[in-house]
């Protein structure tokens, strides 16, 4: 699935999460595994979501800042901090920076990740 950048041009940005739940439920049919679907790409703001086919897996990653991830259908296996979490749908976890984490999912779900990106310091100008 081709991610969607959608900066934010207006004060607010409105989506229909069932219509967005329902594409990812359709592009999770020809992948094997996963499918990410960008909402939001702005400045330090990212908001995607993702949809693991049962059996499918994140592998074990880092995120610069800190997460969230919202699960939204389904059930989902979230590793991190030496624990392992079954979350289910209405289940949020949040995760700082920096934090190693994976996630399985060994019947299916889709969940929302926010992700807050550091921002890059304003460059160094030289004297």
């Amino acid at each position: 699935m081709t991610p969607v950048h959608r900066p934010m041009a207006n004060d607010f940005l409105s989506f229909d999460l069932s219509e967005e739940i329902r594409l990812v439920r359709e592009a999770l049919r020809g992948v094997h595994e996963r499918i990410a679907r960008t909402l939001v790409k702005e400045g330090p703001l990212r908001l995607t979501l993702v949809g693991v086919n049962p059996g499918g897996a994140l592998r074990p990653h880092m995120a610069a800042g800190p997460i969230a991830v919202h699960v939204l259908e389904g059930e989902i296996v979230f590793d991190a901090a030496g624990a392992s979490r079954t979350l289910r749908a209405g289940a949020l976890v949040v995760l700082d920076g920096g934090v190693r984490h994976a996630v399985h999912s060994p019947r299916g779900g889709i969940f929302l990740l926010t992700l807050a990106a550091p921002v890059d310091p304003a460059p160094h100008r030289a004297q």
